[in-house]
């Protein structure tokens, strides 16, 4: 698959071959679907916390004789059914994170990545770099790119003017290599790859 290569300013910079392997895969729904929840159950706090009745603070003493008042068998106030007493089954401190084989996570990107190119919303550009950081410069060159909601990939190491520009705008993300994932992926409109993040993919996936 070749696919025509750009730069910042929209310039051509001629071509480049993709794996058909990484980004030549009939995206297959449920493997995306399975990644996103994966990564969106790790990504969950848990820290929801409801008082049971053994953590609320009140007396124990049962609250009236047992027999003889004609009235139901209570003991302890902290019951569930009477008011400020504890929560029956209340959500608790817990982690909602579960497995998924790294396998799946791996083919998972692949498909992730293969969608945007098979939709025509992958974009390759030489470099993610430039001069200065300036945001109004980069809103410019993003005009020309059509860019208004993207994830921007860069190499291992962001350029530190463009990474401070691109700060700014809004739904723009920005991600050294290697913390491409899904979820990213797929909740902005357009892909934008450097040359150095398409190395070192087909370099992860060899």
């Amino acid at each position: 698959m070749d696919l025509k290569v750009t730069t910042l300013s929209g310039d051509d910079a001629g071509k480049l071959k993709l794996s058909e392997e990484i980004f030549g895969l009939e995206p297959r729904e449920d493997i995306l679907q399975r990644v996103v929840r994966w990564q969106l159950a790790k990504k969950q706090q848990g820290t929801h916390k409801a008082k049971g009745r053994a953590e609320i603070a009140r007396t124990g003493a049962k609250m009236y004789k047992q027999k003889g008042t004609g009235r139901a068998r209570h003991s302890s106030a902290r019951a569930p059914q009477f008011r400020g007493g504890g929560k029956a089954h209340g959500p608790v401190v817990r982690s909602h994170e579960h497995d998924l084989p790294k396998k799946v996570r791996a083919l998972g990107l692949r498909h992730a990545l293969s969608a945007k190119a098979k939709s025509s919303d992958l974009i390759i550009v030489d470099d993610l770099a430039v001069n200065e950081a300036k945001t109004k410069l980069l809103v410019t060159n993003f005009a020309k790119l059509g860019l208004t909601n993207a994830l921007m990939i860069g190499g291992a190491e962001i350029d530190q003017n463009f990474k401070r520009a691109a700060s700014n705008i809004a739904n723009i993300d920005v991600l050294p290599v290697q913390g491409i994932n899904v979820y990213d992926i797929l909740r902005r409109g357009k892909l934008v790859l450097s040359k150095a993040a398409i190395e070192a993919l087909e370099e992860r996936f060899k």
